[in-house]
């Protein structure tokens, strides 16, 4: 299939394999932003075919990861209304708040219901007139668009028992506040293809001259990351830090306009606090003045809420590349995909995930 097995085409893997092995010189570590890379790292072993000198660490690219402990207090209070039908992304459900989670309050009776869209939630607005109708916008620059093209056809339509809670995240903020950090090991970046589909890449560029990191907007199959891994690798070696894009098919370097003009239109961007990270400045969007009445959070009087995170999970040190999720003594033990300590190990882009689904034996042996 076109796209699929050709960028998993074990001999094209190997040449990369060994183009990487030809120009690494010197220790490098690096960082895929992406959960979805992550996954593919660990499912396909890319990780495994790099020379030794070459270590992949993991980013705080799953947007439900770092979703912060009190928004999905806030969904679990919203949802637990019996005015409400509150409607998620699959993966959210089973997200741990303070005491419970999302599909805690389903099986008591919450009406939450699983989309594959915010605009399938906006339908279900005008299908049910008599119920407050809330979608939980959760994601990084890839989703917005899609989120925002709700509010504006909820605004002009007229539909009024619709609102988003809104979790969105802002993916070069975050960058900058990992190379910023005191304890940084990262020396460049896999950025994630599907954001820059959407946005471009030209908010890169002064973070690549500001920190001296190369970044190479890389896809998310086997070859697409080995390709990426090459190309920052080879600027490493000769002293470049400049931003590439190796996923050329999909992602152009003024990204989306049209999506990035609706974006604007609807959202601001605003701080916004990472689970496990912390509040980082501008590295959010939130609803702008003139569509705060679709705002969940000042609907339902929830936005005072806060909470703490649960003690024994490392997933802000995993999130930040600094540890790896085998390093987690509750790993595969005290902290499953059936009782999860934290997001990481809920989410279909965690790497806590992705390492108990793939490597969860030998993770625990060591």
């Amino acid at each position: 299939m076109r796209f699929i097995d050709e960028y998993r085409d074990a001999k094209a893997v190997e040449r990369f394999a060994r183009a990487i092995a030809r120009v690494t010189k010197k220790p490098w570590t690096l960082m895929e932003v992406c959960g979805g890379q992550t996954h593919a790292i660990v499912k396909f072993g890319v990780d495994e075919l790099l020379p030794k000198e070459v270590t992949l660490v993991h980013g705080p690219g799953c947007p439900v990861c770092v979703t912060p402990v009190e928004l999905i207090d806030k969904a679990i209070e919203i949802a637990s209304r019996p005015d409400v039908i509150f409607c998620s992304f699959g993966d959210m459900l089973r997200v741990p708040g303070t005491g419970r989670d999302l599909l805690a309050v389903k099986a008591k009776g919450g009406d939450i219901r699983v989309v594959y869209s915010p605009l399938d939630a906006l339908k279900i607005a005008h299908e049910n007139p008599t119920k407050q109708v809330v979608f939980f916008a959760v994601g990084f620059e890839t989703t917005a668009p899609a989120n925002a093209m709700a509010v504006y056809q909820a605004y002009q339509r007229g539909i009024q028992n619709f609102s988003l809670l809104v979790s969105h995240v802002l993916v070069p903020p975050a960058m900058e506040a990992i190379l910023s950090s005191p304890g940084n090991r990262v020396q460049g970046f896999l950025a994630a293809g599907h954001v820059c589909t959407v946005m471009g890449y030209t908010e890169y560029e002064p973070i690549a001259r500001k920190y001296r990191v190369p970044i190479v907007v890389t896809g998310f199959e086997p070859l697409d990351i080995l390709q990426g891994v090459y190309l920052c690798i080879k600027q490493l070696e000769e002293g470049r830090a400049e931003v590439e894009n190796q996923y050329t098919r999909s992602v152009r370097r003024e990204g989306n306009r049209a999506a990035q003009r609706l974006i604007r239109e609807v959202f601001r961007v605003v701080p916004r606090k990472w689970r496990g990270v912390g509040e980082i400045p501008r590295s959010g969007l939130g609803l702008k003045e003139e569509y705060a009445g679709f705002d969940a959070e000042r609907r339902f009087g929830v936005a005072g809420y806060t909470a703490l995170e649960a003690s024994e999970c490392i997933s802000g040190l995993i999130l930040q590349g600094v540890k790896k999720p085998h390093e987690c003594p509750a790993f595969g033990t005290r902290c499953t995909p059936e009782h999860p300590l934290g997001a990481t190990m809920v989410s279909s882009e965690g790497a806590c995930a992705a390492y108990y689904r793939y490597r969860k034996r030998s993770a625990v042996s060591n």
